[in-house]
């Protein structure tokens, strides 16, 4: 999954945080992986595999 942050700061929010926690979990059930979340900000970019998120 991805998407981008229009504000320029890629970090998590708490509601992507949940959304994310959501979505991993509703896959679970349908037997697909979800592998990472990228947010993209404006010069750098977060992954919720690296800040041990997912």
């Amino acid at each position: 999954m991805s998407h981008n942050h229009p504000s320029g700061d890629p970090t998590p929010s708490p509601a992507d945080i949940d959304l994310t926690r959501r979505l991993v979990e509703a896959a679970r059930h349908l037997g697909i992986s979800v592998h990472d979340h990228i947010i993209i900000g404006r010069r750098s970019y977060k992954s919720f595999k690296a800040l041990g998120l997912l």
